[in-house]
């Protein structure tokens, strides 16, 4: 007899899913591979340390497969394709998170190589992370690209990188129109100012001064990218592609 009363797990959001997160040996990229575990996926994990890509697959704990991998590198990205195939032979949910920042660069200051540098990863690299695992994707997965509020700011000092997020809001609009027949869908996750340690190592006032400029008065938390990510990666955004999803509280909408 079966008892009525008994209760059953809940489904994981994704549950029996492989995920390919780069560049997530540490902040907001880490904070969604440890959630989409626990969600039931199993994760990749990329990082161009292989000191630091231990030490997050340590802490992730299980589920998790890491590749030293720099998404900059063409033959580096290969290689993420050789893993990904032998271990699991598909990818569901692509969240391309590698990138690098830059400090103040005004326009004068502004070298070849410095361009080149943060393009080659920010831009180049999400292109060819994508093309190169997009023979692996499941029909109906889902893509995320990691942008940035600052794209839409035109914030002094950075106009290289935040035209690398630019450049990936334009790739999510033309990627979600080429992948639909597919079923895949391609959105861009932008997040705000985000206690990270490139945050944390800055003043305490300055902390300060970039809280009080948000709407929701605090820095965002790497959890709460994280959460935002898994409704991009699983279901519950079935009917959401094409779009720039900012998580900032409030301060490049308001």
């Amino acid at each position: 007899m079966v008892n009525a009363h008994r209760k059953t797990r809940p489904m994981t959001k994704l549950h029996g899913q492989v995920a390919v997160i780069t560049g997530a040996t540490a902040g907001m990229a880490l904070a969604a591979a440890k959630l989409f575990v626990t969600e039931g996926a199993h994760v990749y994990i990329t990082g161009r340390r292989k000191d630091q890509l231990d030490d997050a697959v340590s802490e992730i704990g299980g589920n998790v497969t890491g590749v030293r991998s720099d998404s900059g590198n063409p033959r580096d990205l290969d290689l993420l394709v050789d893993a990904v195939r032998a271990g699991h032979g598909r990818v569901d949910v692509l969240y391309v998170s590698a990138g690098i920042g830059t400090v103040e660069e005004p326009l004068t200051a502004v070298t070849e190589d410095s361009f080149d540098t943060v393009f080659g990863v920010n831009a180049r690299g999400a292109l060819f992370t994508v093309q190169k695992l997009l023979p692996l994707m499941s029909n109906g997965g889902s893509i995320i690209l990691n942008g940035s509020t600052v794209w839409g700011k035109g914030i002094p000092g950075q106009s290289v990188y935040a035209a690398t997020k630019a450049a990936l809001r334009s790739f999510a609009r033309t990627w979600a129109a080429e992948l639909a027949e597919r079923g895949i869908r391609v959105n861009v996750l932008s997040p705000g100012p985000t206690d990270t340690a490139m945050i944390a190592g800055t003043p305490p006032e300055f902390r300060e001064q970039v809280a009080a400029l948000i709407p929701l008065k605090r820095l965002g938390q790497p959890a709460d990218i994280a959460k935002v990510a898994l409704f991009l990666a699983s279901d519950d955004s079935s009917f959401v592609t094409g779009i720039d999803l900012s998580v900032d509280g409030g301060l490049a909408q308001i």
